[in-house]
């Protein structure tokens, strides 16, 4: 008795340290906000010296980036025990989760700046579809020469990303019930509830009837619980339970490189889309890995799934969010891209319709996709 007591004993230390390790990030980021918490509004109250505001700047994302890390390794470990589509869908809605929380931090910290949740939206899209696509794409084609994926699935997602963008994005900026590219009452009102139930009714098909359409070609849902990796993993209850936990110090931490973001913006005169870019930087670094590594692997089907997943996501949940935000604070916003912006983002809805009118993917696809990703940095600053 007093052996198995022993070996009970031991077993739980080593469990405890393992956790201890695994869940290093946690532990950093939560000991981190308690840090700025004890410190109180004295590290954050602006004007800043250039050295603090780059100092906490750099303190914050490199904390938050490996928080992200530690939220995509728990979605993944999920990922490989329920398989696709429902794998990847956890991974691109905990990403996307991310992307609200900083987008409504920024909306409610900083100063009035209408044109942000549109620009974080344009900078998702642009990011996602030209650069995260682009550099996929080079990946795979030069490591595997050509790549296949499943044609149904892809156009399923790129026919409710192109009727939510044109709603949401374009649409607003041609209207003349709002001023300047906003939307009206009743237009928001149609806004939310089209991207809501849009959305919910891609997910519902996504899992049920049309889930062949988000397998690679050829497997079947058993070949797609393996195709994410192999990682140590824990009970599913265990993963779902801790990238919640991961997700709160990101939340908690976003009102605080809010403030950061916006002096940093003013103080340097920068251009306003440059905070947009920086957010939507630090929220798919690691989902861009997890698409890069598929491609790698030749699993292009995930890839698809991951960045066209989260082009969806970003309109389908932050739209509503930042309509019903700017409804109950009063905040004017601005939803309807400029007309350069429309340009791009029209070439972009183009050139991915034309990669994807067949079933296999090359190098050249992937370039055309960082040469506009390019263009659309360039445009940043001109």
């Amino acid at each position: 008795m007093l052996i198995d007591f022993q070996l009970m004993k031991k077993a739980g230390k080593k469990v405890g340290r393992g956790m201890l390790r695994e869940e290093l990030p946690l532990w950093a980021g939560a000991s981190f906000w308690g840090l700025l918490a004890l410190a109180g509004s004295a590290w954050f109250q602006a004007p800043f010296t250039p050295v603090v505001a780059a100092l906490l700047f750099a303190s914050l994302f490199s904390v938050m980036l490996w928080l992200s890390f530690s939220v995509v390794h728990h979605a993944e470990c999920l990922a490989e025990k329920l398989g696709e589509p429902f794998g990847t869908l956890i991974l691109t809605l905990s990403v996307i989760s991310i992307e609200v929380v900083m987008i409504s931090a920024l909306m409610l910290t900083g100063k009035d700046d209408p044109t942000l949740a549109r620009d974080t939206m344009f900078s998702v899209l642009m990011i996602v579809l030209n650069g995260m696509l682009g550099v996929t794409l080079l990946i795979g084609g030069l490591r595997h020469h050509r790549q296949v994926f499943n044609l149904e699935g892809a156009r399923s997602y790129l026919t409710v990303i192109l009727c939510l963008a044109f709603l949401c994005l374009i649409l607003p900026r041609f209207t003349l019930n709002a001023e300047g590219g906003s939307a009206s009452p009743l237009l928001a009102a149609f806004l939310v509830c089209a991207s809501l139930v849009l959305y919910g009714v891609f997910l519902f098909l996504q899992s049920t009837t049309l889930k062949s359409f988000f397998l690679h070609p050829g497997a079947d849902s058993s070949e797609n619980h393996h195709s994410h990796g192999s990682h140590d993993s824990r009970s599913a209850r265990y993963h779902a339970v801790f990238l919640v936990l991961t997700l709160l110090p990101i939340v908690l931490l976003s009102k605080k490189i809010a403030i950061i973001l916006d002096y940093g913006t003013s103080v340097m005169n920068a251009p306003q889309a440059l905070a947009g870019f920086v957010v939507a930087l630090l929220v798919l670094a690691p989902e861009g890995l997890a698409a890069c590594r598929a491609a790698w692997n030749n699993t292009l089907q995930r890839t698809v799934n991951i960045t066209l997943g989260s082009a969806l996501a970003t309109i389908g949940l932050t739209v509503p969010a930042v309509l019903v935000i700017s409804s109950c604070t009063g905040q004017f916003i601005e939803m309807g891209l400029p007309l350069t912006e429309i340009v791009l983002l029209v070439a972009t809805f183009f050139v991915s319709s034309t990669v994807f009118a067949g079933n296999r993917t090359n190098v050249l696809a992937g370039a055309v996709h960082l040469v506009l990703f390019a263009a659309y940095v360039v445009l940043i600053f001109d």
